[in-house]
This record gives structure tokens, C-alpha cells and sequence, in this order.
């Protein structure tokens, strides 16, 4: 059940997001005069389709891993006189730029528009109050303490946890200091430190920001209560349901979520017997924890079941919320720093700077989704906004297949006077698609390594 709900997620994520690529296309298109024969949202069979007033056919198809807008197009067919003017290529270079680059806007619109509500309604994070320093590490010398709250990073004001991350993940890679400001609690005065760093964590597969900086933030005490209970687990064959709390485990008292995760963890295939509170009752179980190989080979013991996660105290909490008119200047912003957050990443992936393991597929993106969506609606779209994001640039690389190619060769024609030659894009295209698959692939390996891995 929770797989297929995970599909419909992804599949309705994805739907939205080609949904509204191709609308701009379509839109910028019918605008400039151009035919449009055909609006498809997913590749393949058609599993529903019809066709407008206008002429347009429009299809739903099998494969929901994109779509597309087919132009009346002389390259693609005999096109009848009395339709020449409204086929695309016959259009002036301007206008097939903006029907190509009509597209990835679209995109950024509905990032913006969705950061717009989302500023409107209220936008809610944790603050990033510091909950362990390593001992002599470079914030610790620098005065940072347990119970600081993190102001800002290389200038920017870090109100919550997200916008520390978000700030930290801009300096993968890369060498030289990183600047934190931080306050005492209940304190105005901020103090300052600067860490420096050397190709900061451009080795690690998966980066651990905080600890790259020799801090962690304070997490609030988990109490040891099952919240779900995996299907076929060692849990659920133990007899443990939702609810239970944790009494003790081989007669040693166990008080915090964590001392349970570490009991388990450290006896894989050894019988545990535990004492668990059910509603006024206790009972006496048994556990065997499942043997899990790590990545790096040692064996670990796994129950199958999740925590419940309190709610954080009021004090905690951090709020940004703007009126109808001043919600639009945030929106913007963030819109624009991710933008600008996605090109730099990966032009360091390029360069070596961070791992190609990074890149992520269907796989992480399905996974990311479903969680969000769990999250809530805010979690949610925020997630779209940032896929959406992504999903135009992506498509501005200068890549032939991409619209960043079709974009180029429409530049080099606008530089030179005349087109590309239909050779010199057939192997552009032939090129373009080469990469396309490439990465696709790599994607796809990482998201198998990691689901194997977990």
C-alpha cells in the first residue's frame, strides 16, 4: 500500500510539473501564430486523448516521464501553402526563442507562485540553536557553545535550520573560510567566527554539513514510542505494535529513543527481551533484531520501526509571514538564490568538486515526494517549487534534445544570419542525447546504490 501510495505521488508530482513546461510552450506558441497539432503529457500509448476547437490533440499517455508540443513543422512533414506562416519554423528567430524558452519559465513561475503563497500563509522552520560543539574544533576555539544560536553564515541571516543548510550547501567544494555569526541565549550580542576550509567535504558521498563544522543541532529527547511498525520486520514478528513504549531491554531501563536505536544496533541476531508499556499494561517480548551490512561491511541489528517525533516548543519555532504585497519580493528571492544555487552545483559537479554520487533520479525524487507529501502540504509544495526549479534549468543546459540547445542554435542563427545546417544539428542532437542518457544512467545507479544500501 505504501508503495503504491508513493507511485501516485510521484506520478501526480510529475504530472504537474510537465503539465505546466509544456503549457508554457503551447501558450508562447498559439501567441506567436504557430500551429500546435499536439499537447501530450507523458510519452507512448495514449491512455486518454481529444481533440479541441482549436484542433489541438491532447494526450494523456503511458509513460509519465515527461511530455511535449508538437508543431506544425516543415522538418517533420509536407505542410499544406495555406499553413506555411503558422509553422514553427517558418517563424522569425525571436519568436522561436520565446515558444522554446517559454517553457523552463513556466517552471519559475509556478516556483515563485508557490513561494508567493507559501510567504502569504506563513512559512514556519526551527531555529538552529547548536546542541553539541566538538571539542577543540575551530567554533569551539572560536567561543561557540551548546544552547548559541546560529545568526547568520557569510552574511546571510539564518532564522532557521533550512537557511543554515541551504547556506552551508553553496560552500561544497570549496576552499577558504566560512564566516558564522552566533548568539548566546537570551543575548543580542552576536560574536563572530570565521572556519576555514580546504575543498570542504568534497570526498564525502553524502555531506554532513554540521559535522563538517564540528557542531550539531540540539534535537529534542525522543522518548522511546513506537510510532509505525514495518510490515515483515523483526518488529513486527516480535509482537510490537504502534504505540508501545519502550519499558527496558535485556533488564536494562531504556529512557530515550536513542538508548533503543543503540541496544538494537549493537546485538544483530542476538534475542533481546523487552518490556514494553501498552496502553495501562506492560508486557514481557522478545527481540531479534535483523543483521543489516553496512556500506563500509560491518553488520548491524535493525527492529523495523519508526519513532514519534514531539513537537517542538513554541520558543523554538521561527515564522516569516508578509502581506499580499510584500510576499512577492521573498518569493522572488528564493526562487532566484536556488536558481542560482542549482546552476553552481552543477558546474562543481562538473569540476569535480562534489561527488557525482549526489545526483539523484526517479528513485530519490519518488522517495522525497511520498515523504514530503506525509509532511504536510507546506513540506509539499515546497518540494515542487524546488523540483520545478530544477526541472528549468536543467532544461536551459546548452545541450541539443534540451531546450538550453534548440535556444543555441537559435542564437547562432540570430549571430550568423542563417540557420544551423540540418547536419551540424543532427549530430548535436545525436550528442546531446548521448549525455542526456548518460547522466540519466548515472542518476539511476546512485538512486539503486542507495536504496541497496538502506
Amino acid at each position: 500500500m505504501e508503495l503504491l501510495k508513493t507511485i501516485l505521488i510521484t506520478l501526480f508530482t510529475l504530472g504537474i510539473l510537465v503539465s505546466i513546461h509544456e503549457f508554457g510552450h503551447f501558450w508562447v506558441a498559439r501567441r506567436c501564430g504557430v500551429r500546435v497539432l499536439r499537447f501530450s503529457v507523458g510519452f507512448g500509448r495514449a491512455l486518454w486523448r481529444r481533440v479541441g476547437r482549436d484542433g489541438t490533440e491532447y494526450v494523456l499517455a503511458a509513460i509519465p516521464l515527461g511530455g511535449y508540443v508538437k508543431m506544425l513543422d516543415e522538418r517533420e512533414g509536407s505542410v499544406p501553402q495555406q499553413e506555411l506562416h503558422r509553422a514553427f519554423n517558418r517563424q522569425p528567430v525571436l519568436s522561436r526563442m520565446a515558444i522554446v524558452a517559454a517553457g523552463p519559465i513556466a517552471n519559475f513561475i509556478l516556483a515563485v507562485l508557490v513561494f508567493y503563497v507559501l510567504y502569504m500563509v506563513g512559512v514556519r522552520g526551527v531555529a538552529p540553536v547548536v546542541g553539541e560543539v566538538e571539542p577543540d574544533s575551530p567554533v569551539a576555539i572560536a567561543g561557540l557553545r551548546p544552547g548559541d544560536e546560529l545568526v547568520s553564515v557569510d552574511g546571510k541571516l539564518t532564522p532557521t535550520r533550512q537557511a543554515v543548510s541551504m547556506q552551508l550547501l553553496k560552500r561544497l567544494g570549496e576552499s577558504g573560510e566560512i564566516r558564522l555569526r552566533f548568539a548566546a541565549p537570551g543575548s543580542e550580542a552576536a560574536r563572530e567566527a570565521s572556519v576555514p576550509i580546504r575543498d570542504w567535504l568534497k570526498e564525502q558521498d553524502e555531506p554532513d554539513l554540521l559535522g563538517g563544522l564540528g557542531l550539531a543541532f540540539e534535537l529534542p529527547v525522543i522518548e522511546p514510542r513506537i510510532s509505525e511498525v514495518v510490515a515483515g520486520s523483526a518488529a513486527e514478528s516480535a509482537g510490537l505494535r504502534s504505540g508501545d513504549r519502550i519499558v527496558s531491554v535485556d533488564g536494562s531501563p531504556v529512557s530515550t529513543w536513542e538508548d533503543w536505536v543503540q541496544v538494537v544496533r549493537a546485538s544483530p541476531g542476538v534475542s533481546l527481551p523487552l518490556q514494553v508499556e501498552r496502553g495501562d499494561g506492560r508486557l514481557e517480548l522478545r527481540l531479534l533484531p535483523a543483521r543489516v551490512e553496512q556500506p563500509d561491511g560491518t553488520v548491524v541489528g535493525q527492529a523495523g520501526v519508526s519513532a514519534v517525533i514531539p513537537e517542538w516548543p513554541e520558543e523554538y519555532l521561527r515564522s516569516e509571514r508578509y502581506g499580499p504585497v510584500g510576499a512577492w519580493r521573498p518569493a522572488l528571492n528564493q526562487t532566484w538564490s536556488l536558481v542560482l544555487f542549482t546552476v553552481d552545483s552543477t558546474r562543481k559537479m562538473i569540476e569535480g568538486l562534489i561527488s557525482p554520487k549526489n545526483l539523484s533520479g526517479p528513485i530519490t525524487i519518488a522517495k522525497v515526494a511520498a515523504a514530503s507529501a506525509r509532511s504536510g502540504l507546506e513540506s509539499y509544495i515546497g518540494f515542487l517549487a524546488l523540483l520545478s526549479i530544477s526541472l528549468g534549468v536543467l532544461n536551459l543546459f546548452p545541450i541539443p534534445v534540451l531546450d538550453g540547445g534548440h535556444l543555441l542554435f537559435c542564437l547562432v542563427e540570430l549571430v550568423k544570419g542563417s540557420p544551423v545546417s540540418e547536419r551540424v544539428q543532427m549530430l548535436g542532437y545525436q550528442v546531446g542525447l548521448l549525455i542526456l542518457v548518460s547522466v540519466m544512467a548515472l542518476a539511476l545507479f546512485n538512486d539503486i546504490s542507495r536504496f541497496a544500501a538502506n
